[in-house]
């Protein structure tokens, strides 16, 4: 295969969208139906006693049978060490119902029982993706108004007679104890002994969407502007609610408990309404913290290769989508953010004791928390986007800039201006594949994690291959004494219509893999607002690009061609290095390649230098490389000086 249909397939397998993904989990049916028995018993246990006394016969023979029915469920589950706990837990409820307890401390076990039941059993807490309201709204009018009303409030025309009547959805006392999450299951499943039937042929994403939509009718538009200015301001809400999973699975009664009824109720009334404002850092970093938690529970339980696929999404899924941002803001704490979670993973790998992972688990989750801190809203400013914008592109381009310069001066210098168009459709393409790509990411596939770190890593080991023969055979060209007739007499044909595709490919490669990069780098900076300040930024680094490689390009017609071929092998071989320790660490990143940190060696970006051992291995054969083939270009050149000439005389 020819280096251009190498690209072209690599392209081809980013634009179809190749994505890493963790092993999905089962939707457990059973617990699920067990979770919805708690949870209807934490929500309408208070309407059948009260004070030690049965206040509702017909509710509280309900609350018997169903405390009942989850204990022998339970019973009926796969076995796992969680279970004999489950089982006593539901008995103890069992019992306290039975006894007539107080309906808090019927609420807080049935809860806490389903709490550990999904930790051991776990099923789909939240939407896959932000919820459509108005889909939600459409769905409702549809399906439920004729029972629940036009406004929720459980007297649609079809409700008389019913035996339990229709929910009232505007009923706060029962509001404040549901959950998005009860929500859906009750959709999704139906509730026995009602009229209320399953909608389990409607997709998840429309039952979460119509579960939105009924969770806000006891939180009415008009309390959300006050909730959004809390959310905006504060701290306090934006950590007990860092993602989706959080908010789907909360109650607000859970959350009065830490902000006081009024400002629960403003908040929740804004989230449910707004659930897109969990899409951003704060969602991304608390998906990060949730799978480390869920990797420590695996790793805990003996499951490794489980713990190791939940470490990797939670860099992948969670923390790769902001690490743009916080490379902008705090360099430094990106950087033991990555170096962290590369230690984890290495003890996950190594079999580490279980207190040595659980130590690395709170440092990394003392990091995401630094890192919120550092994402959150307040801490946006003008400056931090402008800098983030200027040196993101000047980081990324950069290398690019310097192959691409390389090969013009060549070319100017072999008088094959004839070829440049190769060399400018090459950077061009690039350009137009990666405005191609985010249009493909943003609205037709989207690019996971995975994906971008296996184009980077594909890419910049394939492009570092290329570049060492390319720094080889330009120094051996330096090294010869006769390179004037090399150029005069062999040039032509080296630069055949197929070296000049060659060309062509090698540039769209290295110029496509920093464009692709610096694109979803811009699309979160862009994300956070300050759009100016961004684009200035990147116009700033467009500059000082465009003064450095004028200053290259003048510079290099100054010098004699052997001398420009030294520079120039010597230039291409260092980035050949460069690339191979940056597509090693980013195989590692998106977990193809296994991590092994080394504690001596420092990170140094522009160098590509990372502290792993596989990254700095490949860097070293790739040095050892370059060595021998230089080495090898002046034996040569050596064996040529010293062999005598041949003339046209006999003996």
């Amino acid at each position: 295969m020819t280096p251009f249909a190498c690209l072209r397939a690599l392209l081809l397998a980013l634009l179809i969208g190749c994505t890493l993904t963790v092993p999905a989990r089962a939707q457990t049916a059973p617990a699920q139906t067990i979770w919805r028995l708690l949870d209807y018993i934490a929500v309408d246990y208070a309407g059948a006693v009260s004070n030690g006394r049965v206040v509702n016969e017909a509710e509280y023979v309900e609350m018997v049978e169903f405390s009942a029915s989850a204990r022998q469920r339970l019973a009926d589950l796969p076995p796992t060490a969680a279970r004999a706990n489950l089982l006593q837990g539901a008995a103890r409820l069992e019992a306290a119902i039975t006894a007539k307890a107080a309906p808090a401390s019927i609420a807080t076990s049935a809860r806490q029982l389903g709490r550990v039941l999904l930790a051991a059993y776990p099923v789909p807490l939240a939407p896959s993706s932000v919820p459509d309201l108005n889909r939600g709204a459409a769905l409702y009018a549809q399906n439920c108004a004729s029972c629940h009303g036009a406004t929720g409030d459980g007297r649609g025309a079809a409700a008389r007679g019913m035996d339990p009547a229709p929910i009232d959805f505007t009923d706060q006392a029962r509001a404040r104890e549901r959950s998005l999450f009860g929500l859906y299951q009750v959709i999704e499943q139906g509730l026995e002994g009602t009229a209320m039937p399953s909608f389990a042929h409607l997709s998840p994403d429309d039952r979460w969407a119509l579960a939105f939509h009924v969770g806000r009718y006891a939180y009415p538009e008009q309390l959300a502007s006050s909730g959004k200015n809390a959310w905006s301001n504060e701290a306090t809400p934006r950590r007990l609610i860092p993602n989706m999973t959080t908010l789907a699975a909360m109650t607000p009664a859970q959350l009065e408990q830490t902000l006081g009824a009024d400002k629960a109720r403003a908040v929740t009334a804004y989230l449910r309404g707004h659930p897109d404002a969990l899409s951003g850092a704060a969602g991304s970093l608390g998906l990060a913290k949730e799978r480390l938690q869920e990797a420590l529970v695996a790793y805990e339980a003996g499951k490794r290769s489980d713990a190791t696929d939940l470490a990797l999404s939670a860099y992948l899924d969670g923390f790769e989508p902001v690490e743009p941002l916080l490379m902008a803001r705090d360099a430094s704490l990106m950087r033991r953010i990555e170096g962290g979670m590369a230690e984890l993973r290495a003890r996950i790998d190594r079999g580490a004791p279980v207190d040595q992972v659980r130590a690395q688990v709170a440092v990394v989750q003392t990091l995401f928390t630094d890192a919120e801190a550092q994402l959150s809203p307040e801490s946006a400013s003008t400056a931090s986007s402008f800098l983030g914008a200027f040196t993101i592109l000047l980081r990324e381009g950069l290398e690019a800039l310097l192959l691409v310069i390389a090969m013009i001066a060549f070319l100017k210098k072999a008088d094959r201006q004839d070829v440049l168009g190769y060399v400018h459709g090459g950077w061009i393409a690039a350009l137009l594949a990666g405005t191609a790509t985010w249009a493909a990411a943003t609205y037709l596939i989207g690019v996971s994690g995975a994906s971008r770190e296996l184009t980077e890593g594909f890419g910049s080991i394939f492009a570092a291959v290329v570049l060492l023969s390319v720094g080889i055979w330009m120094h051996g060209k330096a090294q010869a004494g006769a390179w004037q007739r090399y150029i005069n007499e062999r040039l032509s044909k080296a630069l055949s219509k197929r070296s000049a595709w060659f060309l062509f490919g090698l540039t769209f490669l290295v110029v496509y893999r920093e464009v692709f990069e610096t694109i979803l780098f811009y699309a979160t900076l862009w994300s956070q607002g300050n759009g100016g300040a961004v684009a200035a930024g990147a116009l700033a680094a467009i500059v000082l690009l465009a003064v450095i490689a004028v200053a290259m390009l003048r510079y290099s017609r100054k010098l004699p061609i052997s001398t420009f071929f030294n520079y120039s092998s010597v230039l291409i071989a260092v980035l050949a290095v460069i690339l191979a320790g940056k597509g090693v660490a980013a195989l590692q990143e998106a977990g193809m390649i296994d991590v092994r940190p080394v504690a001596l060696v420092p990170r140094i970006d522009l160098l590509g230098l990372f502290p792993t051992a596989q990254s700095v291995f490949a860097q070293i054969v790739m040095l050892a490389a370059v060595l021998f083939g230089f080495w090898y270009n002046r034996r040569l050149a050596r064996q040529r000086d010293t062999q005598p000439a041949v003339t046209g005389k006999s003996g």
